[in-house]
């Protein structure tokens, strides 16, 4: 599975579109209509885990364990903000960073793309966007991995409690960031501006920060693993992205054919069918949006890597009311990369062996060995 999924995906969406899943306790998604119907309808299928009696401790509260209307304001209050910034020069500085990464990387016999490209990009990127210091990598980079573990929880309880700590120790990362966001452009100090109009309690805004930070770094981190692992499979496609006109497109098959998110959780406010299953009240209901993305009845061909692909209405970001704030970012930041690679002083090649991280909810690659060609 974690090598590659997707034909277990293809399994399950033509034999057991919907199945309960002992381990996790969970109804299982994974074709692509039932999973974007359950991920737009926050009415019976509710993110905010209150609305079926269980209780979110405050240090997890955020944008992402609220639903409508309760969201509404603090989500405005983060989009205008992400809105605010000139993205374009986000980008450029990226670009910037990583042609010198790959300029002085090109004079080793091969590297880790993973520990000395995407690592450093997504963690530069994601502080120049919210406008942070950038924070320590060893340490940053622990408390990512914790939390990426945590969302596995379902399938290893004992990740709950190293992640819950490193959550805990990223908000209090998130309250010194929000103390200095005067001095310093970018969305936090936008966020912090406008926080009164919100009228939300504080922890929910600096919680929140937490997340827009965390989901940005690792999203950018696999998204740049997955994309460079694509990308040397397919060694034409790279070629054929020099046309300006297929970056955009590319960039959102890219994503669709191989992207990080495999997965989503909701829970039922009510008594519900999907085809012929009935889902109970306070039930789960686990959506597969990395099998929804190659869902022949959606994406034809969907094994095949389409740079020109459209309609690509992908579940990539998520769908609906809690869809990737971020989603414009993360594209942005995945096509500078390929631009990068396009201008990099040679054409890079596998070096060794891919290893993937042991997480489900995140695909990421752990280590990713390449080498310039000379």
């Amino acid at each position: 599975m974690l090598r590659d999924p997707y034909a277990h995906y293809a399994h399950l969406r033509e034999n057991h579109p919907v199945f309960w899943h002992d381990g996790m306790k969970s109804w299982v998604l994974t074709r692509y209509e039932d999973c974007r119907n359950v991920l737009r309808n926050h009415e019976v299928f509710a993110r905010d885990r209150r609305r079926t009696g269980e209780e979110i401790p405050e240090f997890r509260q955020s944008l992402q364990t609220l639903d409508p209307p309760a969201q509404a304001p603090l989500r405005s209050l983060i989009m205008n903000a992400f809105h605010a910034q000139d993205l374009e020069q986000v980008g450029s500085r990226a670009r910037h960073r990583v042609g010198e990464i790959l300029r002085e990387l090109a004079e080793r016999d091969s590297f880790d793309w993973m520990r000395e490209v995407a690592a450093p990009l997504a963690l530069s990127i994601t502080a120049d966007l919210l406008g942070v210091p950038e924070p320590d990598p060893e340490d940053y980079v622990r408390i990512s991995e914790a939390i990426a573990e945590r969302m596995d929880a379902g399938l290893k309880p004992g990740n709950i409690a190293r992640g819950d700590e490193a959550r805990t120790r990223l908000n209090a990362l998130a309250e010194e960031w929000f103390a200095a966001a005067d001095d310093r452009p970018g969305v936090l100090r936008d966020i912090k501006q406008r926080a009164a109009k919100a009228e939300m309690p504080p922890h929910y805004v600096s919680n929140s920060t937490g997340m827009m930070f965390n989901a940005s770094y690792g999203t950018v981190y696999a998204t740049a693993g997955n994309v460079m692992l694509t990308l040397l499979q397919h060694p034409d496609a790279l070629e054929r992205l020099r046309d300006e006109r297929l970056l955009t497109s590319g960039v959102n098959e890219l994503i669709r054919y191989d992207g990080p998110a495999q997965g989503t959780s909701r829970v039922a406010t009510r008594a519900v069918r999907i085809h012929d299953t009935t889902v109970e009240p306070g039930q789960i209901v686990l959506t597969l949006m990395a099998a929804a993305n190659r869902d022949p009845r959606e994406f034809p061909d969907p094994d095949r890597l389409v740079l020109d692909r459209t309609p690509n209405r992908h579940l990539g970001f998520g769908w609906g009311t809690h869809a990737c704030v971020g989603a414009l970012f993360g594209q942005v930041a995945i096509r500078e990369l390929i631009v990068c690679l396009l201008t990099a002083p040679g054409r890079l090649r596998p070096a060794g062996t891919p290893t993937r991280r042991p997480t489900a909810t995140v695909r990421s690659l752990d280590v990713l060995p390449v080498a310039f060609d000379r």
